[in-house]
């Protein structure tokens, strides 16, 4: 997001003397991208940033690809994953990867980590399923509810308190920026008038967290398939203050307005975020086409050049047997997918439709997991056939 924001206390001018109460210096720190082109924050500490303690031995954290998968539509259910006793890392499970993104789930029971996270490789987006709480991060304290996106630029120290209940989350980590779709902004970076949402729809910190008890401080950095193990005797939340373009920050599927026409509008018009070679888009409840011989449900298309994957948030899915809530469908490139048998006659005359769903289209081959084939419908690729079935359009088919 382009836009301005600061928190806290920050000096006049940047780059001059800022002292704290015992007459020292605060420690400035730029955060930027691109070398010094792309967007950036500085951040005022109590303590240099750089004073590292010690460094322990870096644990593997590399999901395994699956060998041998047929090129076929995937459904992949998640909704009875079980991760008792687990905490934010250890409960993300990846079920889907290339070279620019991996789609993850997690599932954690623990209420808050005992450390400090940072992917220094990757932008994350994590989609709030089923949960609430705060995202504490160096740069404030954004609360979250079900249906939020957490868009958290990569080298952000971040930990999660989550409150009771269920907590079920969609990760997906972009090894490239996560920004808003350019056909939506201006030069200056404004979004535009006819944008789905706008600034005032998106959500920075709203509290700055300042920890100044010296002891022993755990962050775990995530870079090149481990966790690299770094400790400081103080808390990497120890700013008093920063500003800039570069932050993370919260936005509502709620509060995505769709974009509707008189016949059936392509994807695109759904699209939330954009990265290089991917892009997420957001499903919700929305009128159908208006056109007098309109026909709701999407002609069948074939994926020249793109992976599809859905994931189920909210809404009916029962006409469509075994697609619940937390369930993937994926449809790689290379054929083609499209309404079931008798949905495309059964969407005729439908005014509404009231289902949520995440979109994430990718321009290169997506991988399962390992530990997605256990997740797998085996039925799932032949359930087009006439003798499945069907008791009329399933969200799926009326969404993409």
């Amino acid at each position: 997001m382009a836009f301005y924001y600061k928190l806290g206390e920050i000096p006049h001018k940047r780059h001059t003397q800022f002292r704290q109460p015992d007459g020292s210096l605060y420690a400035e720190q730029l955060v930027g991208t691109l070398g010094f082109s792309g967007v950036s924050s500085l951040l005022y500490h109590i303590n240099p940033p750089t004073k590292i303690n010690r460094i322990d031995e870096p644990v593997p954290f590399k999901p395994k690809v699956a060998e041998g998968i047929k090129l076929a539509p995937h459904h992949l259910r998640t909704l009875q994953v079980e991760t008792t006793g687990t905490d934010y890392l250890d409960a993300r499970k990846t079920v889907l990867l290339n070279n620019d993104v991996d789609i993850s789930i997690c599932n954690p029971s623990e209420r808050e980590m005992n450390y400090y996270y940072k992917n220094a490789a990757s932008d994350e987006v994590v989609f709030v399923h089923d949960g609430s709480g705060d995202l504490l991060t160096q740069m404030g304290r954004i609360p979250f509810k079900p249906g939020d996106y957490l868009v958290i630029p990569r080298t952000v120290i971040h930990k999660f308190r989550f409150d009771e209940g269920q907590v079920r989350l969609l990760i997906v980590e972009s090894h490239s920026p996560i920004e808003t779709p350019r056909r939506y902004r201006n030069h200056f970076g404004q979004l535009l008038e006819h944008s789905p949402f706008c600034e005032r729809d998106m959500r920075p910190p709203i509290e700055l967290i300042t920890e100044t008890e010296k002891g022993e401080y755990r962050v775990q950095i995530k870079k090149e398939g481990y966790l690299h193990q770094y400790y400081y005797e103080f808390s990497p939340f120890d700013a008093v203050g920063w500003d800039g373009y570069f932050f993370p920050y919260a936005f509502s599927i709620y509060d995505f307005e769709p974009i509707t026409g008189r016949i059936h509008q392509p994807p695109p018009v759904h699209q939330t975020f954009e990265a290089h070679n991917f892009v997420i888009c957001s499903f919700v409840p929305r009128l159908f086409d208006y056109h007098p011989l309109a026909i709701p449900a999407p002609y069948n298309h074939s994926n020249v050049d793109s992976d599809e994957v859905l994931y189920y948030v909210e809404g009916d899915f029962m006409s469509r047997k075994g697609v619940d809530r937390a369930s993937f469908t994926v449809h790689p490139g290379g054929i083609p997918h499209g309404p079931h048998p008798g949905t495309v006659e059964a969407s005729i005359g439908k005014k509404e439709t009231h289902e949520y769903a995440v979109m994430i289209d990718t321009f290169k081959p997506l991988h399962l997991t390992e530990y997605a084939v256990n997740l797998m419908d085996k039925n799932y690729p032949m359930s087009w056939s006439e003798h499945h079935g069907t008791n009329g359009p399933r969200p799926a088919d009326m969404m993409d």
